[in-house]
């Protein structure tokens, strides 16, 4: 790495490690002390008057994660008030990918458990303004980070878990007597969403822009509703669908099921530049399975390996009402577009086309607006493109997500504003997007401390305008297939920059679509059910 990227690199450790597989960050955890955030901002600033890069995409995609960091950091001080980066700092899952020997691994996770009480320390000094709603939606995580460790295996496991209680108590006495308020007020919200893409954020326009969306989706669900089943309404419809969802025991082989089907369908339509490797299937490490879904692909610094789909079924010992709300989220309405989003055309695909991407910069940083809203995105364009297209039930899950997703936007905007309380704002996902109410708190309490959860919506819109325009720019020769070759060679672009794909799409004013890469062999995708 230049210096530039590395100063980059070393204030988004956690991520830099996991998510682009830049494995020279294993072992280690960052400084987010008061001392080591100014070091970091003071390196960040030497580094850049190294002058800019040689080609002009690599230094404006590095440009903009450089002013993001100088306004997390040093304008709006995040790491004084949300306790979610010093959580990721000490996060030790990351240890249970494969993407080296199991005994490199363990040994570069002892290294990370070793620096637990330093690290903690210097969270300790740095978190002075977590609000009590931040401190209590993040006290579960905080607790969760030490499942599976033990005093008894040596000193340094249990100089760990000691430092481990310091925080949670810290977190436990915030949750009591921080301030009630977790706003972070509209020209804050703003600045960070701005400078994290690149681009100016009008929250009000932003706002319009997510109701418009939630009516269209709105209309979607209803119409899709209707086609399935004209004689009951959404309200009646929507939970009797949720309710139809694989056993705890089944969960696994309907998403391998379904992840076969949406790789082909994907393939079959050239939604996506890459679909090779290996995509399989079972439930997260015992570290995360407080995550429903998700991907975690075989990131692009790393050797070949596979890419995991996790998909955690319910604990057995659950009381049953719970597991059944569990198990509600991979219905057959849900899991098809779940799968959608998570395996293909989505973050699978997506992280299939990272590894191929030129330039470190762009392999190594990643917008999260646009990763979420890749994948969002896709939901809709495999509804367009007749995914399971004699099934209204998929257009219901596709609305469904979506409307989740718009009312995040929503909400994010209120909370941190001032429009919403956070009671409003646990109306809208039950009026909006069809929640239970122990969801959709849960939904509310993620907003006090992910201010940016909006992210797959604003992506997704963002991405649809700038289809439009490329529909206009490229005439008879647009096709999904170049749109999307040409906007995932890019990365995952900062929002601002992705109107570069217009100038970049492969094949050129003339082509068809992007020359695919066939495969002579085609690896059946395993299934990991354990």
């Amino acid at each position: 790495m230049n210096d530039r990227l590395r100063a980059v690199c070393d204030l988004m450790m956690p991520v830099s490690r996991e998510m682009a597989g830049l494995h020279e960050y294993d072992g280690r955890v960052q400084d987010l002390s008061p001392d080591g955030v100014r070091a970091g901002l003071l390196a960040l600033a030497a580094a850049g008057r190294g002058g800019p890069l040689e080609d002009p995409r690599e230094e404006a995609h590095l440009a903009v994660f450089e002013e993001s960091l100088r306004v997390q950091y040093g304008a709006l001080e995040l790491h004084r008030r949300d306790p979610y980066p010093h959580l990721s700092n000490l996060e030790l899952a990351c240890y249970d990918r494969e993407y080296a020997r199991r005994k490199e691994r363990r040994k570069a996770r002892r290294a990370h458990l070793s620096q637990w009480p330093d690290a903690i320390s210097g969270s300790l000094a740095s978190l002075d303004q977590v609000s009590a709603p931040v401190a209590e939606a993040l006290l579960g995580a905080a607790r969760g980070l030490a499942v599976g460790l033990d005093p008894s295996d040596g000193p340094e496991e249990a100089a760990a878990l000691r430092a481990h209680a310091r925080l949670v108590a810290h977190l436990e006495r915030a949750a009591r007597h921080g301030d009630p308020d977790p706003r972070l007020g509209g020209p804050a919200l703003a600045a960070m969403m701005g400078a994290a893409e690149g681009l100016p954020v009008d929250l009000d326009a932003l706002a319009r822009a997510a109701e418009r969306e939630r009516e269209r989706l709105t209309e979607l669900l209803t119409e899709s509703c209707r086609a399935l089943d004209p004689h009951r309404g959404v309200d009646e419809l929507v939970p009797a669908l949720l309710a139809d969802h694989p056993d705890a025991d089944h969960v696994i082989s309907e998403a391998a099921r379904l992840t076969d089907e949406v790789i082909d369908f994907a393939r079959d339509h050239a939604l996506a530049p890459y679909l090779d490797g290996e995509c399989l299937v079972g439930p997260a490490p015992a570290s995360r399975r407080w995550a429903m879904a998700m991907m975690t692909w075989a990131a692009p610094g790393e050797r070949e390996a596979p890419s995991w789909y996790h998909v955690t079924p319910p604990e057995p010992d659950w009381p049953a009402e719970e597991r059944e709300e569990w198990l509600s989220v991979f219905s057959r309405t849900s899991l098809p577009s779940i799968t959608v989003h998570e395996v293909a055309p989505g973050h699978f695909a997506h992280g299939r086309a990272l590894r191929r991407v030129p330039g470190t910069v762009r392999r190594s940083l990643h917008s999260l607006a646009f990763t979420e809203g890749w994948a969002h995105y896709v939901e809709e364009v495999c509804l367009e493109e007749g995914f399971r297209a004699r099934d209204p039930r998929f257009a219901v899950g596709v609305a469904l997500e979506a409307l989740v997703r718009v009312t995040r936007l929503t909400v994010a905007i209120g909370l941190h504003s001032g429009t919403l309380s956070p009671a409003e704002a646990t109306a809208l996902f039950v009026r909006d997007a069809h929640l239970a109410p122990s969801a959709a708190a849960s939904e509310t309490r993620r907003g006090t401390f992910d201010a940016g959860y909006g992210r797959y919506t604003w992506g997704k819109l963002e991405i649809m305008r700038l289809r439009k325009k490329a529909r206009k720019a490229w005439g008879r020769d647009f096709s999904l297939p170049r749109f999307h070759a040409a906007l995932l060679g890019l990365g995952s672009p900062p929002l601002g920059l992705m109107a570069a794909a217009l100038e970049a799409a492969p094949d050129g004013p003339s082509g068809n679509g992007p020359k695919r890469k066939e495969h002579k062999e085609h690896k059946e995708h395993k299934r990991h059910g354990d």
